[in-house]
């Protein structure tokens, strides 16, 4: 029965994914189920998507009653939902303005061409960006473009014109880039995809730093390790650095596709003009209610209290298998993005871990990757921990 379902998906569709050969049916909690009822413990979340998990009650009825409301209309009109996701996206975020978009390439998309407008408008005659190696930031022509991965860019280049890439956590490397033409520097403070790698405070400080001496405008990614994911509500807040804009995507709809860019007031008053930028689902009722009630259930239920104090246990058991594990050579991360750095295959384990039961996914840089639902207990985590020693005998 399974097979005849991949089968089908396989005649039907451009393989550009390489999909595990699983059918999922349903999920709840930190668990999902395949169509056959064998259950996996999930500490990949949909690529750090479902933060509050699967099946969640509160979550589930507040998009049942505006489906039966309304879903769609269109970006020239305004609807309740939206405006009150924007409020508590800019409250919770520290920014002041947002677009609503489908996904979090899209959100990077609009960050880019928000950042030429503002050079635009001020008439400085800048347009180069500086990103960082080892960055991901979507799968968009202008997203892949400032993505400082070869394997990314080259099968679509000619990309897009005067990016740059520094090195993360090397500061010098950025100063040697910045010109009388940057008008932007994108990083994210903790890379996702490119192998759990964190940003330095220094780092950081410096970023800000040089873009306020230059009138550059720093743009923060956050799409995978904002909301939570780190500690604070934004990866940005915990160094205390802010951003002039920040992506960010994934969690905030709990899996209802939905991403957003936010920029301060300053940037916004030169920046994006009535018809320089839409989405013609970017902002429907639908996913903006999900956005609301997804602030609402982390606030309510104090998602980063919870965050701050399961984190620290994850930290222990994945430095106990750097030392009682041979082929685990590191660990990386922060908050609830960890990984761990192997010296055999990570797809070998990958698949092993699914065969225990254990959905896992990797990273650049043969590191398996942990971003586990944000409701994760201690107990999730030692059956983790548990189904991964089996994976990597």
């Amino acid at each position: 029965m399974v097979n005849s379902k991949i089968q089908a998906a396989e005649e039907n569709l451009i393989h550009v994914y390489n999909r595990f050969p699983i059918v999922l049916d349903h999920g709840e909690g930190m668990y999902l189920y395949d169509t056959e009822g064998k259950e996996y413990l999930d500490f990949a979340a949909g690529f750090a998507v479902c933060g509050l998990g699967y099946g969640n009650r509160e979550l589930n009825e507040a998009l049942k009653a505006q489906i039966d409301k309304l879903y769609h209309t269109s970006n020239l009109y305004y609807h309740e939902s939206c405006g009150a996701a924007a409020e508590a996206l800019n409250r919770i975020s520290g920014m002041d303005r947002v677009f609503f978009t489908n996904s979090g390439g899209e959100a990077n998309e609009g960050a880019l061409k928000a950042a030429r407008r503002y050079a635009y408008t001020k008439k400085t005659g800048r347009y180069e960006i500086i990103a960082m190696e080892n960055s991901f930031h979507g799968r968009s022509i202008g997203a892949v473009s400032v993505t400082g991965h070869d394997d990314y860019r080259k099968p679509f280049e000619p990309l897009l014109p005067g990016v740059k890439f520094a090195k993360l956590n090397d500061l010098d490397s950025v100063k040697a880039l910045v010109s009388d033409k940057t008008c932007a520097i994108i990083l994210e403070p903790l890379q996702g995809e490119g192998g759990i790698n964190p940003a330095s405070q220094e780092f950081m400080e410096g970023i800000r730093q040089i873009c306020d001496e230059n009138d550059i405008l720093m743009i923060c990614d956050e799409v995978q390790c904002g909301m939570g994911r780190t500690g604070s509500m934004f990866a940005w807040q915990g160094f205390g650095v802010k951003p002039d804009i920040l992506t960010m995507a994934k969690a905030i709809g709990n899996g209802i596709p939905v991403g957003a860019f936010a920029m301060t007031e300053e940037v916004a008053k030169y920046s994006l003009k009535p018809g320089d930028h839409g989405a013609t689902y970017g902002g429907n009722p639908l996913a903006c209610t999900a956005v609301k009630k997804v602030i609402e259930i982390f606030e309510k239920e104090d998602i980063i209290g919870h965050v701050n104090k399961v984190a620290p246990y994850l930290t222990k058991r994945l430095d106990e298998l750097v030392q009682e594990v041979g082929c685990v050579a590191e660990r990386k991360g922060k908050g609830l993005m960890q990984g761990i750095v192997l010296t055999k295959p990570v797809a070998e384990v990958n698949s092993r871990a699914i065969e225990e039961g254990l959905l896992v996914i990797q990273a650049h840089g043969n590191v398996l990757r942990f971003v586990p639902p944000l409701i994760v207990e201690e107990k999730h985590i030692d059956e983790m921990i548990d189904k991964l020693r089996r994976a990597l005998a």
